[in-house]
This record gives structure tokens, C-alpha cells and sequence, in this order.
């Protein structure tokens, strides 16, 4: 184990910002996005569609990006009938120089559980990769991948699995 002036010389340079926390902040604004969402098993179903809008924006200092979203969704109801619902949703996205990894933690109106997740980015395809487990449902732990393609800084596309 390092002395204590040894770990607060690895703590502080471990604090400090790179080209990874760059590549968040470089999506900062505010964002318009469309979701097709397919609920029903059948692959030839047609999708349930959406609107919304996300803003972006760096915190503590550039560590962090904070992502506010709201929009409509269509979702089952009590009855089984489907009809449009608000959709409020917080992301917290950051790399973790310790673990030489993306984190991203999101919260939403439609649950009461954080999703925590991990990822990685590949430049040559200018594509994130995050991975996490969900449990929707007690004893029901679900693996989710989270793709986010950023083509260019107009556009970005979202593919959670």
C-alpha cells in the first residue's frame, strides 16, 4: 500500500480531466430525439413511437455530464389500453480514470431502482458501448447494452437492447 503522500499525488492526478471527458461535453445542448420502441415480441410488430427532448450539460467542473430528458411515451395502462404518459429521466454520464471506463448512472419516473452502467468508446466508429443489469421485476435481473452512435455533432442515436 502507498505511503499517504504517494495516494494523495495518485488521487490528484487521477482527479484530473482528459480527451475521454472531452468527448462527453462535446454532446452538451439541447437535443430533439424520436424513440421507436418495440414491446411486443413479434419482430414484423409495428413499433410504439415517441417525442421528446434532452439538454446536456457539463458539471463539476467538465467531470460530468448531467442529461435532463422528458417526453411522451406510450405505455400500457392499469387497463392494458395504451395511452400517452410523461416521461421525466436524469442520466449522469462521466469517465472514471480509476477504472479506465465510462460510467453512467439514470433514474426516471417509471421506476424506482438506479441503473448503474459501465462502458467503452470506440473512435473508429465513433460509438459508445455501455453494459448494465436491470431488475424490473424482484428476481428478474436483465442484461442491457446501451449503443450510442455519434455520427457527427448534430446527430446521435441511442440503441438500448
Amino acid at each position: 500500500m502507498p505511503n499517504p503522500q504517494e495516494m494523495m499525488k495518485q488521487m490528484m492526478e487521477l482527479s484530473k480531466l482528459n480527451e475521454n471527458h472531452k468527448l462527453l461535453s462535446a454532446m452538451n445542448g439541447n437535443w430533439n430525439f424520436a424513440i421507436k420502441m418495440w414491446m411486443n415480441p413479434d419482430p414484423n410488430a409495428k413499433p410504439q413511437e415517441s417525442k421528446g427532448n434532452a439538454t446536456r450539460k457539463a458539471i463539476m467542473g467538465g467531470r460530468y455530464v448531467m442529461m435532463d430528458v422528458s417526453g411522451k411515451m406510450q405505455m400500457p395502462g392499469e387497463d392494458g389500453k395504451m395511452k400517452d404518459m410523461q416521461f421525466k429521466g436524469m442520466g449522469i454520464e462521466g469517465y472514471d480514470n480509476a477504472k479506465k471506463k465510462f460510467v453512467s448512472s439514470w433514474i426516471d419516473n417509471m421506476s424506482t431502482g438506479i441503473q448503474f452502467s459501465e462502458g467503452t468508446y470506440d473512435p473508429a466508429t465513433k460509438t459508445f458501448t455501455y453494459t448494465s443489469e436491470i431488475e424490473m421485476m424482484p428476481g428478474m435481473k436483465t442484461p442491457v447494452r446501451e449503443v450510442i452512435k455519434v455520427p457527427d455533432n448534430n446527430h446521435m442515436m441511442l440503441e438500448w437492447y
